[in-house]
């Protein structure tokens, strides 16, 4: 999985986005069904004209498609949507259904990855108290689990539950939807030369996760992309670690203690 990704919620027309994001060097797609946009993305690559076996795509089911057979036919009509025949990664969007649901939808996706709709399955918002479920329940862990997280918000229990399972952490929301106005930000953005975008996701990309930018203007998500060339000290990660706010730092819907 490339370790950096373009987002693309809330983005009613993301075909420039996604162009402007695999010209420039991105090779990571992340949509889900209720942004409305899989077919959006599957024209982008196709106009694009690079191969879709060199775009890493992940797709996500909504709470209220949860169940074994209504995941079933959502996949199927996500691929359909895409117009290719496989995703590199489907994630549950989120916890909201309940235990025997999730598990349902644990269960489909299994047997479709299985069938090779699926290249790889994981999850999103999820607890480990969630992710835990699976694993009582006698099935493999996801690959992935994809939560809110950036400096005010660390969520730091389900991270070290990730990686003591050897499970991959997404962020999504890296930019804090562009509230970066701490003075923290601004002063590491003058001293590296960067912007404070690049400045928290560089922060992100140190820290091990695939960080998953969102921006609907072209050319943000080519700046997005400029942060290879410098790294922050440790004294310095350290200042963005201390801003930490735990889940009141959360800036979105963050449903990760769901019953």
């Amino acid at each position: 999985m490339p370790i950096l990704g373009l987002g693309v919620f809330e983005n009613d027309d993301c075909i420039p986005a996604c162009l402007s994001a695999l010209q420039c060097g991105y090779k990571h797609i992340d949509t889900a069904r209720y942004y409305k946009n899989e077919d959006q993305v599957g024209e982008a690559i196709r106009q694009s004209g690079i191969p879709r076996e060199q775009v890493f795509v992940t797709s996500k089911i909504y709470h209220p498609d949860h169940g074994y057979e209504r995941t079933k036919k959502a996949v199927q009509e996500s691929l359909d949507k895409l117009g290719y025949e496989y995703w590199d990664l489907y994630l549950i969007h989120s916890p909201l259904s309940g235990k025997q649901q999730r598990l349902e939808t644990w269960r489909a996706l299994i047997e479709l990855r299985d069938a090779g709709k699926i290249k790889s399955i994981g999850v999103s918002n999820y607890s480990g108290r969630h992710i835990d479920e699976i694993r009582e329940a006698g099935y493999e862990l996801p690959s992935v689990n994809q939560i809110e997280l950036h400096p005010f918000c660390q969520q730091k229990p389900i991270v070290e539950y990730c990686k003591a399972h050897g499970i991959v952490v997404q962020a999504y929301s890296p930019l804090v939807q562009g509230k970066l106005d701490d003075p923290v930000f601004k002063e590491l953005a003058t001293k590296y030369n960067k912007d404070v975008g690049q400045i928290a996701i560089r922060w992100s990309l140190q820290h091990g996760f695939v960080p998953l930018p969102k921006s609907a203007r072209p050319e943000r998500v080519v700046s997005n992309a400029q942060v290879f060339d410098f790294e922050i000290s440790k004294e310095d990660m350290q200042k963005l670690d201390a801003l930490d706010r735990g889940k009141k730092g959360a800036i979105t819907w963050n449903p990760v203690d769901a019953p």
